[in-house]
């Protein structure tokens, strides 16, 4: 194809030192988009001149993303053809949309370790209950006088940790962007303390109760801002596996509490114990997460927002982003980067309001985000997950294994393989990507309880169907829904709406729990077992098709990246 001379001058671009091809990139970029918006305003004070003037489509070139660890990079297009200019651009295009950015292993783990606690604290919380309702109610063992607990009283202990979740879930969605992630967190950690002790030295029923919601208040704060933190600092090559081992910490949390439990059973006020254990890990939790830097992007999205002095944001995000990747004071990258999300941040939100209104989260690129992340964690729940776990002793004592008739060491025994799978997920979710595993992993699911439908229905000679139903079950959901809702949910919100977006998918996780778990002994008790799995497994097929429509392929993809070419 020839090319007009008129163009050999900005071709040229290609082969300019990189500092100057990303200044000369941004000048076209913010002359088409400033041409653009008066074009726009000209148009609508003279609308009876409309289809006069075409739009300014700066012809000659298309930005290509802004890249975490390089700059801006053109393409050429010439008139209305699609196609690169040559090979040879192609292959420039293809150099860099491979550039990976460059960090130390050692500067990353600290920044994903403390807000993972927070999942360890929440997984923590699932198994120590299961031990401490059975120490809190018995009269030898409970060291009360008050241990005759109703069955309503019982189910205010063991859910009001999920209640106080939803509630924190409602709180953070106006205060989000407030407090920022960091600050989040160590209220979190904050509220697990005070939590954990009152429960732990709780002297009546109504105490321990307000204990056990202040504890749910900070699982609602570190499900929202770890996330979200993990996501913004992270390189976004390891995005995948470090969010991902958030949820092995929320497994090994679990693990970790059915361990204490078994420990201080027979112990006396022994769920004491399992309760206030939470508290010197929450503490580790909050002093870790103080000496933390700021999410960067959170500095630069408040310095947009017009909450600060533009530079003083801007040198708070250059120290935060060497502090993460373990640079040295002089290192230029870490300017190029803030540069580049500044710019980025500018060109999205420039004839925007500073801040979006409350609706906002359900507009445009943030509703479909929301469809995508608040689809997954809906599905996650209402798949059954709680349900097939409730009948997890039943099907294990049908096919003989003697450990069934301790409560606690089958859970270990479920819990283990839980471990195992999620690591499985952390291992493929940056090598096989999100689609594959979580496509692949919801078949599994919906094969799972189709199983468990034929084990009760004409099955029931073959216990060794129900539990290879229950293993594939347990395994499928911790190679999909347990990390990669939490991975797509953390990612998939724009950067102006992500913490109001995370804060509607966390409420909708914990709200979906509560219903299925209030609802299940009713549809138990109307349906029967094999009718109750044959309904999660026609959910199941429904959630595989929101799989294969909705949710995209986002490894590799930096955050601008995923917000510019899958949202927009």
């Amino acid at each position: 194809m020839a090319y007009s001379g008129s163009t050999q001058p900005l071709l040229s671009l290609f082969s300019l030192p990189q500092p100057y091809q990303t200044y000369q990139s941004r000048k076209i970029q913010l002359l088409s988009s400033s041409l653009n918006r008066q074009h726009s305003s000209f148009r609508s004070k003279n609308h009876n001149l409309k289809g006069t003037f075409p739009t300014v489509k700066s012809p000659l070139f298309t930005r290509m993303p802004l890249l975490p660890g390089g700059g801006g990079r053109l393409r050429h297009k010439v008139g209305a053809h699609k196609e690169d200019s040559s090979a040879e651009s192609k292959s420039l295009v293809s150099g860099v949309a491979s550039q990976q950015e460059d960090f130390a292993w050692s500067s990353v783990i600290l920044p994903f370790l403390f807000p993972a606690l927070g999942g360890l604290l929440f997984g923590y919380d699932i198994g120590a209950t299961s031990g401490a309702t059975i120490s809190l109610q018995s009269p030898e063992l409970s060291g009360t006088t008050w241990f005759n607990l109703s069955a309503v009283q019982l189910g205010l202990v063991v859910s009001g940790s999920l209640y106080g979740a939803l509630l924190g879930s409602i709180l953070v969605f106006p205060i989000a962007d407030f407090l920022g992630r960091r600050r989040e967190l160590i209220l979190a950690a904050s509220l697990y303390i005070l939590g954990g002790l009152i429960t732990g030295f709780a002297p009546d029923l109504g105490v321990l109760i307000v204990g056990r919601v202040l504890y749910g208040l900070g699982i609602g704060l570190a499900m929202h801002g770890a996330p979200l933190y993990i996501a913004e600092t992270s390189p976004s090559q390891i995005r995948g596996t470090l969010i991902s081992l958030k949820e092995l910490f929320i497994v090994l949390g679990i693990l970790l509490g059915y361990l204490v439990g078994s420990v201080q059973i027979d112990a006396v006020g022994g769920w004491r114990y399992m309760y206030g254990l939470s508290a010197p890990i929450a503490a580790l939790m909050g002093l870790g997460t103080w000496s933390l830097p700021p999410s960067p992007r959170w500095l630069l999205l408040r310095a947009v927002q017009g909450k600060g002095s533009l530079q003083e944001y801007k040198d708070k995000a250059i120290q935060a982003i060497r502090k993460l990747r373990g640079r040295g004071a002089d290192d230029k990258l870490s300017e190029k980067q803030v540069e580049d999300t500044l710019f980025s941040l500018k060109s999205a939100y420039a004839d925007d309001e500073s801040e979006g209104s409350f609706w906002e989260v359900f507009q445009g690129s943030s509703l479909k985000a929301f469809i995508i992340g608040g689809g997954l964690v809906l599905f996650q729940q209402i798949t059954g997950q709680p349900s097939v776990l409730y009948y997890a002793g039943s099907i294990l004592q049908s096919a003989g294994f003697s450990a069934a008739a301790d409560a606690a060491r089958v859970s270990v025994v479920i819990g283990t393989f839980k471990l195992l799978m999620t690591g499985v997920a952390v291992l493929k979710v940056d090598d096989l990507g999100r689609r594959p595993l979580l496509i692949g992993g919801v078949s599994g699911i919906a094969l799972s309880l189709f199983l468990l439908t034929a084990y009760y229905k004409f099955l029931g000679g073959f216990p060794i169907v129900a539990v290879a139903a229950l293993l594939l079950y347990v395994g499928c959901y911790q190679i999909s829904f347990g990390p990669i809702s939490w991975l797509m949910v953390s990612e998939i919100f724009p950067l102006r709406t992500r913490g109001r977006g995370l804060s509607l998918a966390v409420l909708t996780n914990f709200g979906s729990n509560a219903i299925v778990t209030f609802a299940f002994s009713p549809l138990k008790e109307l349906l029967g077992a094999e009718n109750l799995f044959l309904l999660f497994g026609g959910i199941a097929l429904l959630s595989l098709l929101f799989a294969i429509v909705f949710v995209p392929e986002t490894k590799g993809l930096s955050l601008e990246e995923i917000e510019s070419k899958i949202l927009k």
